[in-house]
């Protein structure tokens, strides 16, 4: 059985939080080092074989549209709370976009809804 593989790439270089929650809900986190690595999200999921990816900026949608553009990878962004990320993951998105909230239960809701909804990978 895999693991629910999520590559999260934060505008100012944080996402340790939340790529602690996705790793207490059985995860495995990649955070993408560095200041601008949301725009190198889809890039690095593509390398990883990434399940989902999480984005970080200010509006919430630089990186994840990046990455729809780039890979067709189906993106929801501008989201500003966990349970818009949930119904994001519940409607097939891979790539989702966040205002800055870099929150370990964002991390880990996240993680148990995509394996309620599609099983272990």
């Amino acid at each position: 059985m895999g693991q629910v593989i999520v590559v999260i790439g934060d505008r100012l270089g944080k996402g340790q939080k939340v790529a602690a929650g996705v790793e207490a809900a059985g995860g495995k986190a990649v955070v993408i080092p560095g200041v601008a690595a949301d725009m190198k999200l889809g890039d690095v999921m593509k390398a990883e074989g990434a399940t989902f990816g999480i984005s970080f900026c200010g509006s919430g949608g630089a990186g994840a549209i990046t990455a729809q553009n780039k890979y067709g990878y189906k993106a929801k962004h501008g989201m500003r709370s966990v349970e818009e990320g949930v119904t994001a993951i519940n409607e097939g998105c891979s790539v989702l976009g966040f205002g800055f909230m870099d929150k370990e239960e964002l991390g880990q809701k996240l993680v148990e809804s995509y394996i309620k909804k599609n099983g272990q990978p």
